[in-house]
Formats: structure tokens, sequence, C-alpha cells
């Protein structure tokens, strides 16, 4: 067996992984210009970004399984460049099928040597870092790449590379909105984003008027099915949430309430 061959059979036993990917375009966060958080789906969607200001801004852009997995804290030092860290942000099921949305992090390099290491590894997983063109455009840089599963299909939904040291503070969001379901036309209605460290709650305001509200979950508690919250993910240096929109309805904004 190739080195391919493993690496997609180890995934397969955490998640099934089947992935692809493509660029949008960039964003505003905090008040600042950023590069762009790149949102690769196959359906119609919605970007929004909130700042410390919580000011929003929205963009129109092209836009799964069983729970049980516990969500951990990010570790301090991990030196595996093979693979990615994996964390399950939120599970749910509707009309009989699982959904799940998740997040790869690749590590940082450290020098160009690591680099390479990390660049074949994507390679082998399918994934490719966004902007960057060269191995050495990854050290001291993490990259990620949130996934949204429906059933049994697997998609891209966003990814990026950014410093080590990039963090989220106060009321910062980066985050959008896609279809549950991974079609080309539909309401956008899972929100997936992410927040500082330090937020408590998040709320989701939806288009019919109603809202939902995730708050953070206590350190490694288990990733639920219908129990959406905030959370961190390994080697991530911001956490995440996710919200889901009632049927009938689509996401309007997001941000950071406490």
């Amino acid at each position: 067996m190739t080195h391919r061959d493993i690496a997609l059979l180890l995934a397969d036993a955490a998640d099934e992984v089947e992935i692809g990917i493509a660029p949008t375009q960039a964003v505003l966060r905090g008040g600042r210009r950023r590069r762009a958080r790149r949102w690769a789906v196959a359906t119609a969607t919605a970007l929004v970004i909130a700042g410390t200001s919580g000011a929003v801004a929205v963009a129109g852009l092209p836009g799964g399984g069983e729970p049980g997995q516990v969500a951990t804290e990010p570790s301090p030092e991990r030196r595996n460049l093979s693979f990615p860290e994996r964390t399950t942000l939120a599970t749910g099921t509707e009309d009989g099928k699982g959904w799940r949305v998740l997040v790869d992090v690749w590590p940082a390099p450290r020098d160009k040597a690591e680099a390479h290491a990390v660049w074949n590894a994507m390679a082998d997983f399918g994934q490719h870092p966004p902007e960057a063109k060269v191995p050495s455009e990854l050290i001291g840089r993490i990259t990620y790449f949130v996934h949204r599963r429906y059933g049994d299909e697997q998609t891209t939904v966003m990814e990026n590379t950014v410093p080590e040291s990039e963090t989220h503070s106060g009321r910062d969001l980066v985050g959008g909105a896609v279809t549950l379901e991974p079609r080309e036309d539909g309401p956008a209605r899972l929100a997936i984003g992410s927040v500082a460290k330090s937020a408590q709650r998040v709320g989701c305001a939806w288009k019919d008027g109603t809202r939902t509200v995730v708050q953070r979950d206590p350190a490694g508690t288990v990733t639920g099915t219908d129990h959406l919250a905030i959370r961190p993910a390994e080697g991530s240096p911001f956490d995440w949430f996710v919200c889901l929109a009632p049927k009938g309805t689509e996401f309007r904004n997001a941000e950071v309430t406490r």
C-alpha cells in the first residue's frame, strides 16, 4: 500500500474523509482588512464577519454523522506532521440523515524541512493550503479545513492558512452559513464560525425573526446530537461554534453576545 492509501484508511477510520476545495474572496474582520477566509462549497451561502464594534458584513458566495466524539482542549505541543488534528464541532440528525461539522488543523512548520513534510502530507489527504504557492510559505502558519457532512457526502466549506500567533479577541467572529445539504440551492441554515477563546455566548439570528443562542461547553464534554455549543478545536488558536436554523428560514447574522 502507498503512503496515501494508508493515510486515507486511517482518516476513514476516524471520520471517513472525502475532501474537495475551491477558493473564494477576501473579507473583513474587526474593522480591518484580513487575508481571505476561504469558503469552498457547492451551495449558495452568505458570509458574515462581526468585529469588536459589532458591525456585520454579508456577502453572497457559492456554497456530518454520528454523535459521541469528545471535543478536546488544544495541546501546547504537537510535532506529528503526517496528519491533521481533527475535532468534531457539532452533530445532528434531520430527516433520518446524520450531519456533522468537523475541522482539520495542520501544525505550523518550524523550518523548510517541516514545511515540506506538512505540504506533502496535505497532498496525501487531498488538501491544499490556500494561497501558499510553495512549502516554505507554511512556516510559522497553521492551516485549517472545515468540513460539512450530510449523510455519506462530505464537503470542505472553509479553509485558511493563518499565523500560528493569530487570535480572536473580544467580540471578533469569522464565519458564514451554508446549506445543511450539499446542494446547489436552498436556504443557508448551517452557520459556522470561529470566535475568541474568551467568548461565552454566540447569537445566531434567522430571517424569520427567531434566534438561536449557543453557549460555551465545559472542557471535555461530549459533542452530542442536537447539543450545539462553542468548543475548542485541537491545534486551533481560536474556538468554534455551529448554529442550525429551523426549517423554513435561513441565516441573517451572528454575533458574540458575551
